[in-house]
């Protein structure tokens, strides 16, 4: 999420960096949101959020999921996927410009440890999540597919160059 629109990406896009956090159990952790406006509109999403300042993509990974998760304790891979994404949040569209890196961590407890004002409002919660649950999961996952990503960079490892995903225009 991040609290303040960067828009140094291209074409004016916000410049995200995302996490897909895996556990020594091979689980990923997602954080659960929803509309300000609307806490019956939830989903689940990744952590990350905008660049800050002159910090570059993985100074962003690494920030982010520290202040959204309370994680620190990583070990951050490379960029998997690259996605452009637009939607309505908060009043507002939001055009970004997402880099999703790999990171392993050892440390399973988890915190919101210093949310923004908008994510306090925003962000009730967060957990683990297995390949399988995930992929039986009902509820809305951001990135679209996300299970199915997942599975194919658990049985086949990190792509050789990130993969670029569709669009995600909501």
């Amino acid at each position: 999420m991040g609290a303040d629109p960067d828009t140094g990406g291209a074409s004016g896009a916000r410049r995200v960096s995302r996490v897909i956090l895996l556990d020594p159990a091979d689980r990923i952790l997602l954080l659960h949101g929803h509309e300000p406006a609307d806490p019956t509109v939830t989903w689940w999403f990744t952590p990350g959020g905008g660049l800050e300042g002159d910090e570059n993509h993985e100074q962003a990974a690494l920030r982010e999921l520290a202040e959204e998760t309370g994680v620190t304790d990583v070990r951050l891979g490379p960029v998997l996927w690259r996605r452009r994404c637009s939607f309505p949040f908060d009043g507002r569209r939001w055009d970004q410009d997402e880099w999703y890196y790999l990171a392993r961590t050892t440390q399973t407890a988890t915190a919101l440890a210093a949310l923004t004002e908008l994510e306090v409002r925003s962000v009730d919660g967060l957990r683990w999540w297995t390949s399988a649950e995930l992929s039986a999961a009902h509820e809305t996952v951001y990135p679209d597919r996300l299970a199915e990503l997942l599975q194919r960079l658990l049985d086949e490892g990190p792509p050789r160059t990130p993969i670029v995903l569709a669009p995600e225009i909501v």
